[in-house]
């Protein structure tokens, strides 16, 4: 059988994982010590594994997490009220498929953006689309967004993710524009995607964030009353681990 020509149909018929492994075959000698079906067996298998391996980086790039997070590197040694086994419930994604959402309180530094990476990280590895954005970047770009025609698109992006990652609320109160964006994109995904948020904040200071009653109550209703709660305390981490940037 002839090498090149067998390359180059696999790749004209898109089998990139295929065509890598036939041609470490050739090279190492083994397709002569296998079977027709370990040999075939063994070019599906390969195929597979790329494709799930190409989607999975293309979920990664679209969610655009702000840390290279992982739910098997979460420290449950640090002193700040992390249960292991509710975060570990979490990491399952029924939550997910329930359409519930999940909330992240506590103090800087106590890493709740982290545990919310390591999620979004958890539901891309599950087959889930998911999106991070920064709450006071993501209105600041919605209102610019309104003037250049890009609006309708962000939107659509923000209310169709099956987890949308909320970071850093309640930084700043709401103005006008922002509440009647957080309100719509919360209106779209109730009952049928996840939120997780994560805030300084505690839950009771939000109506005063959200700053209209009207307002703070339809937002709450639509993000509270079905969320799961992790409330988080101690110390800041990155003070008393400054060196451990690549985990929890």
């Amino acid at each position: 059988m002839l090498t090149h020509p067998m390359l180059d149909q696999l790749a004209q018929l898109g089998l990139s994982g295929m065509a890598q492994a036939f041609a470490e075959l050739e090279v190492s000698g083994e397709a002569a010590t296998l079977t027709h079906a370990d040999w075939l067996g063994l070019l599906v298998d390969r195929e597979v594994t790329y494709r799930r391996d190409k989607r999975l980086a293309a979920r990664l790039r679209y969610a655009r997490l702000r840390h290279q997070a992982v739910v098997e590197d979460v420290d449950y040694r640090a002193p700040r009220g992390l249960d292991r086994g509710a975060f570990h419930k979490l990491a399952g994604g029924e939550w997910i498929d329930a359409h519930d959402n999940l909330i992240l309180c506590g103090p800087t530094g106590v890493g709740k953006s982290w545990l919310a990476c390591a999620l979004g990280n958890k539901a891309c590895r599950d087959n889930r689309s998911v999106l991070y954005q920064r709450v006071s970047k993501l209105f600041a770009d919605l209102a610019l967004a309104r003037g250049d025609g890009r609006y309708a698109r962000i939107m659509r992006g923000l209310t169709g993710v099956q987890l949308l990652i909320l970071d850093d609320w309640g930084l700043d109160p709401l103005d006008g524009s922002a509440r009647r964006d957080l309100y719509e994109i919360l209106e779209e995904r109730y009952g049928r995607r996840s939120t997780i948020l994560t805030s300084q904040i505690p839950v009771d200071k939000w109506h005063e964030v959200i700053g209209d009653p009207t307002y703070a109550d339809a937002i709450l209703d639509r993000l509270v009353h079905n969320a799961h709660r992790i409330d988080l305390a101690g110390d800041s981490l990155r003070r008393t681990r400054p060196r451990a940037a690549a985990k929890d």
